[in-house]
């Protein structure tokens, strides 16, 4: 099983989006109900069975706390539409605060 964690850590706390590669059977529907365009699908270059898998675009990889806002966790249950989408729950995203508060 390989995790890729997509995001950065700086003085403000840590902001990922990790993918479960062994769950992630490249289906897409994450991508499109991304409102931000974060997720695009591309060939699965980690498995000998090829295929594609979820990734985040380049753009977006430093400023996931940014591009992610709109979709945040403000309480109660509801995931991003990402997480939501994904039915193979191969994505979390994961945030916390630089003092180890998770938001």
């Amino acid at each position: 099983m390989l995790i890729a964690n997509y995001g950065y850590k700086d003085g403000s706390g840590e902001y990922f989006i990790a993918l479960d590669t062994a769950k992630c059977d490249g289906c897409g529907k994450c991508a499109e109900v991304c409102p931000a365009s974060v997720l695009e699908v591309i060939p699965n270059d980690f498995d000998i069975d090829d295929g594609n898998i979820m990734s985040v675009q380049e753009e977006h990889r430093h400023k996931l706390k940014y591009s992610c806002a709109p979709c945040k966790k403000t309480g109660g249950d509801d995931d991003p539409p990402c997480v939501s989408a994904c039915p193979t729950q191969a994505i979390t995203h994961f945030l916390s605060t630089a003092k180890g508060q998770m938001l």
